[in-house]
C-alpha cells in the first residue's frame, strides 16, 4: 500500500490523512445539500456538521484509549506517541462522540428539527466512511486477518507497520476494502430510502441498523488485536457496541413509526398550487 501521497523536504503528505478530510468534506457536502432539499438552513447543517466532527475525533481517540487502558496506564508515554496522534482511533467512540455532539447542537438550536436534520447526516457518515476507510487501507490500520484469496493485501512499506501495525509481507484480508464498498452501498440504499421514507428518523435508524450489521459481519475478518475484546474474548468491542445499536435503532424504529411525517411545507403548496 502507499502510506505517503508525496514527502517535500518540508513536510510529508500522508494518504490516511489525505482520504480523512476527503471523507469529511464529502460529508458536509451531502449534509449542506441535502439540507437545502429539505428546506432547511444549509449553513445551520453545516454548522451541525462542524460539531459532530470535532465530537467524533475526540470520542474517537477516546474510545481507543479506553479500549487499551491498561497499556496506557502502563505507558502514559503511549498517549503521545506517533501511533496514537496518527490514529484515526476507534469508530464506535467517534460515532457516540458525534451524537453527544450533535445533542449539545440541538439543545443550543431548539428551531432545527432533530429527527429531520439526523436522516441527512445518515448518508453523508455512510458516504464518509466509505472514502475513510480507503485511508486506512492505504496506512495499514484497522488491518483484517490471514487470507489466502486472489485478493488479498500484502503490505511491504515499514511505515505502515509502525503507523497502523499491520504485519509486512502477509497476505490479509483488504477488510478495509470490504468496509468501504459495504458502506458505498449503505450510502446508496439511503439516497434512495430518502425520497421514500414513511417518517423523520427512518433513514437514520436504517444507517445505524445497517453499519451495525455490517460491522459486526466484518469484524469476524479484522486482525488488529487491540481493538479490544468482552465476554472472554467472545466479542470484540464494536461487535458489542454493534449488538447494542441494532437493538437501540429497533427499538426507536418501532416507536418512531408512530408517529406520522409532517408533511413538507414546500411540497403541500406544491399540491395545493396543482389542484
Amino acid at each position: 500500500m502507499h502510506p505517503r501521497l508525496f514527502t517535500t523536504p518540508w513536510f510529508t503528505l500522508h494518504t490516511y490523512g489525505a482520504f480523512l478530510a476527503l471523507a469529511y468534506l464529502a460529508a458536509l457536502v451531502v449534509l449542506k445539500r441535502g439540507a437545502r432539499r429539505a428546506g432547511l438552513d444549509g449553513d445551520q447543517a453545516l454548522s451541525l456538521g462542524l460539531w459532530a466532527i470535532i465530537g467524533a475525533i475526540v470520542g474517537a481517540k477516546l474510545m481507543m484509549i479506553v479500549r487499551s487502558l491498561p497499556d496506557y496506564l502502563a505507558d502514559p508515554s503511549q498517549l503521545w506517541s506517533l501511533s496514537t496522534l496518527q490514529s484515526a482511533g476507534d469508530f464506535y467512540g467517534g460515532f457516540i462522540g458525534a451524537l453527544l455532539a450533535s445533542y449539545l447542537f440541538f439543545v443550543r438550536h431548539p428551531e432545527f428539527p432533530a429527527w429531520k436534520t439526523a436522516d441527512l447526516c445518515g448518508p453523508a457518515i455512510a458516504l464518509g466512511q466509505s472514502i475513510g476507510r480507503l485511508g486506512c487501507l492505504a496506512a495499514g490500520c484497522c488491518y483484517g486477518s490471514t487470507c489466502s484469496l486472489p485478493w488479498a493485501v500484502t503490505f511491504s512499506d515499514p511505515e505502515v507497520s509502525q503507523i497502523g501495525g499491520a504485519p509486512l509481507g502477509v497476505r490479509l484480508h483488504p477488510v478495509q476494502a470490504y468496509e468501504s464498498i459495504a458502506c458505498f452501498l449503505i450510502f446508496l440504499f439511503l439516497l434512495w430510502l430518502a425520497r421514500r421514507k414513511r417518517f423523520e428518523g427512518e433513514v437514520v435508524l436504517a444507517y445505524t441498523f445497517m453499519y451495525a450489521v455490517a460491522r459486526f459481519c466484518l469484524e469476524f475478518f479484522r486482525g488488529d488485536e487491540d481493538r479490544g475484546y468482552v465476554f472472554g474474548g467472545a466479542l470484540s468491542t464494536s461487535q458489542l457496541v454493534a449488538v447494542l445499536a441494532v437493538a437501540a435503532s429497533v427499538i426507536l424504529f418501532s416507536i418512531r413509526r408512530r408517529i406520522p411525517r409532517t408533511p413538507d411545507k414546500k411540497r403541500g403548496s406544491a399540491i395545493r398550487a396543482h389542484r
